[in-house]
């Protein structure tokens, strides 16, 4: 298995991604962002005998009330004209969606929005009309538009929505993507969360991977119904007291807790084991996705459900809701994503079907930003610009020197004030790490007015760029040296833990086991996933006369002399 993964990995260095079907039993390199002059490396596959075979050409089929994509590896079928996915035909499963659903209830885009000051409204978002963009040997891109004028208003958001499907020849997924546009006469809305959802076979897909450590069997969603579950502070978060899996008796389930932030989210998804199949959702960029790289969104869930997340205001609430104003002219491309779908031999290890979704999910971020996708409103690489420079960091409590900004966060984010790239909805974002030197490089920037924004792990506080960075086509913008004054009123006397965003330094105990879901039980995070619980923290510190004071879990703690003093957090 792990020669056959090494093997898998050399490949993805030298051709950018790996794909595996039943069908030849062999493995398939395929680049998913080639443009035409990787037209004939995707319709080739190897055989289990290493003959070079071709693929099937892409195929449309157009019916009274669904169309059909066909590669010979996936099937697709959507309802026409409103783009609904009601169908994913994959190694010889008829539907990987669940069948017991209706067709509007499989795998759609939605979102949840409101008129200014008015209530909610949840709104699956289905086309009114269907058009054919790309049909060729090598791919298929349909449109499925939704258009408004004033005799919607009340009834639908005030935009313009084109989804869009795209099928390549010899990929083993789907792409999908979305134009939001809104014109400058029409009134104003609140959006608080739009995503794609698809809802798979619960009597197949039961086990959930969102991370190597966060993987399990996962309750049914009848498990979730009144004589099943207790409900506890809210209706998503449930105690099993009859599930299906006796072994679940006791735990909660919360769809919260499953929960990542957007710099992880790449790939999640779910194994059926009886035949191993696995269904994932990759999202090659987050340039799309709002409020920066350490926002949490929602992942997968029972259901079983899997979301692509673009836009939501969980954890933040208005701060974090997207509003557009009257009189306000708005366009975002949201994705594309991907769906891909991967098997194995039964006999095989399980566990395959992860690694080899992550190996797929290096290849999709490395051919970011994709050339196929027909839409002008999607930039790609040529049209775009690069930046790079270097962060230093200046603090002579530290050193006389300026300190190399290493491991730094630095991204390029809409202007405006120090640290607002964390409530920014509307357009796009664009963040990548510096290396142990401070320099860094984000390419493929969309064109554009930005700040610079940025942060240290180790340093208070947030670095802004005054100067507007212009970003134009082919523009390779060098900033040089920035420097980051963090705030500071002298020096440090004693520190709890790193000034990093993060409380991976802390130790929290296990929560009550009434309230456990044993997904982080003795977790090497040592997070706190239990519901209806409050923690205190009691801190006891001695001021004896100063010295610093190593612990295991914290770092360094200095201390003065005086009295013992207790904190609460």
């Amino acid at each position: 298995m792990w020669r056959r993964l090494q093997s898998l990995a050399g490949s993805l260095r030298d051709l950018g991604g790996c794909t595996r079907h039943n069908s030849v039993a062999a493995f398939t390199c395929q680049n998913p962002g080639g443009g035409d002059s990787d037209n004939s490396q995707r319709a080739l596959r190897v055989d289990k005998g290493g003959r070079t075979m071709p693929f099937q050409a892409v195929r449309l089929y157009i019916q009274d009330h669904h169309v059909v994509m066909d590669n010979g590896t996936v099937q697709v079928t959507l309802s026409k004209p409103a783009g609904l996915v009601t169908g994913i035909r994959y190694d010889g499963i008829d539907n990987l969606l669940e069948v017991l659903n209706r067709e509007t209830n499989r795998g759609y885009w939605d979102l949840h929005w409101n008129p200014p000051g008015g209530k909610g409204i949840f709104d699956v978002i289905s086309g009114t009309s269907f058009r054919v963009v790309v049909e060729n040997d090598e791919q298929v891109e349909l449109s499925f538009t939704r258009m408004w004028d004033s005799l919607l208003e009340g009834k639908y958001i005030p935009l313009n929505i084109d989804k869009r499907f795209i099928l390549l020849r010899g990929s083993s997924g789907f792409y999908s993507y979305a134009i939001y546009k809104h014109l400058q006469e029409w009134p104003g809305f609140d959006i608080g969360e739009t995503r794609i959802t698809f809802k798979l076979r619960k009597d197949m897909f039961q086990y959930m991977a969102i991370a190597d450590n966060r993987q399990r069997l996962m309750p049914l969603p009848d498990d979730l119904l009144p004589g099943r579950c207790q409900t506890l502070a809210y209706p998503e978060a449930v105690i099993l007291v009859n599930p299906e899996l006796p072994e679940l008796t006791g735990e909660v389930d919360d769809k919260y807790q499953y929960s990542c932030e957007n710099k992880d989210n790449q790939v999640h998804g779910w194994i059926c084991f009886k035949p191993l199949v696995g269904f994932w959702q990759i999202t090659p960029s987050d340039e799309f996705r709002t409020a920066g790289p350490l926002k949490q969104n929602l992942t997968s869930h029972v259901g079983p459900t899997t979301l692509a997340m673009f836009h939501s205001s969980h954890y933040a609430g208005k701060d974090l809701v997207l509003s557009i104003s009257p009189g306000e002219p708005w366009k975002k491309v949201f994705g594309p994503v991907f769906i891909y779908l991967n098997s194995a031999s039964n006999g095989e290890d399980a566990s395959f079907l992860w690694e080899d979704a992550k190996m797929q999910m290096m290849a999709e971020v490395q051919s970011w930003p994709y050339s196929f996708p027909v839409s002008e409103d999607f930039q790609k690489s040529e049209e775009r610009g690069n930046v790079c420079g270097r962060l230093l960091v200046k603090d002579r409590n530290i050193s006389d020197d300026y300190i190399l900004a290493s491991g730094a966060y630095v991204g390029l984010a809409p202007p405006g004030d120090v640290g607002s790239w964390q409530t920014e909805c509307k357009d796009y974002q664009f963040w990548t790490r510096a290396d142990e030197n401070g320099c860094f490089s984000i390419k493929s920037i969309c064109t554009g007015d930005y700040n610079l924004y940025a942060w240290v792990p180790g340093f208070l506080g947030d670095y802004r760029f005054d100067a507007i960075v212009n970003i134009i086509s082919g523009c390779d913008m060098d900033m040089g040296d920035l420097v980051y004054e963090p705030p500071r009123d002298g020096p440090t006397l004693w520190e709890i833990g790193i000034p990093d965003r993060s409380a991976a330094e802390f130790y929290i105990p296990d929560p009550d086991p009434k309230f456990m879901n044993n997904l982080y039980a003795n977790h090497p995070d040592s997070m706190v996933c239990g519901t209806d619980m409050q923690i205190c923290t009691l801190i006891q510190i001695w001021f004896t006369q100063l010295v610093s004071v190593t612990t295991e879990k914290t770092g360094s703690l200095l201390r003065l002399s005086g009295e013992k003093m207790t904190v609460h957090m």
